[in-house]
This record gives structure tokens, C-alpha cells and sequence, in this order.
């Protein structure tokens, strides 16, 4: 385990730090997870969109025509 003590005459006492720093470190490998995953819901937010866009043009049709 890395020693992750502040350096002396630079405390500090919430450990905000050392918080910040576990974040950082973390943050890559989360991106890097989603970025693998694929587009799952990006490709059913598309299709949902057309599908939606494809109902209410055929309800303008019925109506108008």
C-alpha cells in the first residue's frame, strides 16, 4: 500500500486529499469501462427516437390527409 501521508507542515486533517487523489486515480479505468461496453443505449435512444419521429409522422399523415 503507497504511503499517501501529506508532507510535514502540510496537514491535512479531512483527508480530502488523499480523497481527491483515490479519485483521480479511479476516474481512467471507469471511462475506460464505459468506453468498452459498447453503445447498447445509444443505439436504443436512436432507434427509440426514430421510432417516435416515424409514429408521429404517420399520425400527421392520417390526420392531414
Amino acid at each position: 500500500m503507497a504511503n499517501n501521508q501529506a508532507p510535514q507542515g502540510n496537514h491535512d486533517p479531512a483527508g480530502s486529499t488523499q480523497m481527491f487523489r483515490a479519485f483521480v486515480d479511479e476516474a481512467p479505468q471507469g471511462r475506460q469501462a464505459a468506453a468498452t461496453s459498447g453503445g447498447g443505449p445509444r443505439i436504443g435512444l436512436i432507434l427509440g427516437v426514430v421510432v417516435a419521429v416515424a409514429v408521429v409522422a404517420a399520425v400527421a399523415w392520417l390526420a392531414l390527409g
